[in-house]
């Protein structure tokens, strides 16, 4: 069972292109801070989206295994875009909301003691929509490559 699963392409390729993707924005993040830190591999938010890329790269393998007229492809479909709208959507908002607390509990460290005031809020948590079509692309493209074009 566990080689059933481990060589399913439409569950492997999804999470190769999450991986991928992942790896991608770790060193993007690198080149643009000039510094290394783990945390930019695996952490959520940032160019591009690998959320996207894997809904994405999930939906091309359903397309190229199952065909267009499949309910899992339809399915995959709609998961793609709740996931895409959320990570360019309400995520975003989030991220925007933090960096306003952020900047609120900056002015509250100018005038209480250091020790009083609770730490950042992570910022970086949705995606612009850029970041989600890069990512979406990315996806589509590396479940083509790894399922082939000649499948459809």
């Amino acid at each position: 069972m566990l080689d059933e699963i481990l060589t399913n392409k439409v569950l492997v390729v999804p999470l190769c292109a999450w991986v991928a993707v992942q790896l991608l924005k770790g060193f993007i993040e690198l080149l643009k801070e000039r510094r290394f830190d783990l945390g930019f591999f695996i952490t959520s938010g940032g160019m591009p989206s690998s959320h996207s890329a894997m809904v994405s790269a999930l939906a091309t393998a359903v397309l190229l295994t199952a065909g267009p007229d499949s309910a899992a492809f339809a399915v995959s479909v709609i998961l793609a875009m709740v996931v895409m709208y959320d990570a360019a959507g309400v995520r975003w908002a989030v991220s925007q909301q933090a960096s306003i607390l952020n900047r609120i509990v900056r002015e509250l460290r100018l005038r209480r003691p250091r020790g009083e005031v609770e730490r950042d809020l992570r910022e970086l948590i949705g995606h612009t929509p850029f970041q989600v079509i890069v990512g979406s692309a990315l996806g589509i493209l590396i479940a083509w490559l790894c399922l082939g074009i000649g499948s459809v």
